[in-house]
């Protein structure tokens, strides 16, 4: 096996290393019904997902014609609580990337896992699949804490992609994701972008500016060895 050329890695969760679509939209259904609104098809969650839960629900109540904050706030916490409790059920990784990791692991390569999903449930969730110890760090949506705006420092904000990258050694880094938050945060911390073509991409894949685009987990590997 070739090296390749980067001392770490840092991953997004969602669509990148973890199919979720099915666990995350039961939970923003769960939310709908108790709103009143109606369930919506469990495929039509792939489209909302990557800015983080919140912005996901949002979407999806935005959709049904809204609701007032107070109302959207009970929805949302609702969707958390239920999420807590169901975020595995469905959940599993990508083809290829049990394999895929552990290569990268034998090469001496440094992983990361940087999501908009809060920390609490993306370690949760790593843990019960038993992929957790592959990655030195875990960086949620609330990691980094909030900005002047009140708003958490989350993708595409680059503090995330920064934090990970020195936690695994400030070395040579490239970052991997499927959406336009992944990439404009990567391109923000001036790191390298590989494109999940095969996750929720929010955007045409080969439109993001990445430096490489992959079809399947397995092609990782070659991509980064020729960047």
């Amino acid at each position: 096996m070739t090296q390749i050329p980067f001392d770490a890695i840092g991953f997004d969760l969602d669509g990148t290393l973890l199919d979720t679509f099915r666990d995350l939209g039961t939970a923003v259904n769960h939310a709908l019904v108790l709103g009143g609104f109606e369930a919506a098809p469990l495929d039509t969650s792939k489209d909302l997902i990557g800015g983080g839960a919140k912005i996901m629900l949002a979407r999806a109540v935005e959709a049904q014609g809204g609701l007032p904050d107070d109302e959207f706030k009970r929805l949302y916490k609702a969707m958390l609580a239920y999420y807590a409790e169901h975020n595995a059920v469905h959940t599993a990784p990508y083809p290829g990337v049990r394999k895929a990791l552990a290569d990268l692991a034998s090469q001496g390569v440094r992983m990361a896992v940087v999501t908009n999903k809060f920390e609490g449930f993306a370690r949760s969730i790593l843990t019960q699949l038993d992929l957790i110890g592959a990655f030195e760090t875990v960086i949620g949506g609330d990691s980094m804490g909030k900005g002047d705006d009140g708003q958490f420092l989350a993708k595409p904000h680059p503090a995330p992609v920064i934090a990970a990258r020195a936690a695994t050694g400030d070395g040579r880094f490239v970052f991997i994701g499927d959406s336009t938050y992944d990439a404009r945060a990567a391109q923000a911390a001036e790191v390298p972008f590989v494109t999940a073509a095969y996750g929720y991409c929010d955007a045409p894949p080969h439109e993001m500016g990445a430096d490489a685009v992959i079809d399947s987990f397995a092609d990782l590997i070659p991509a980064l060895e020729h960047l």
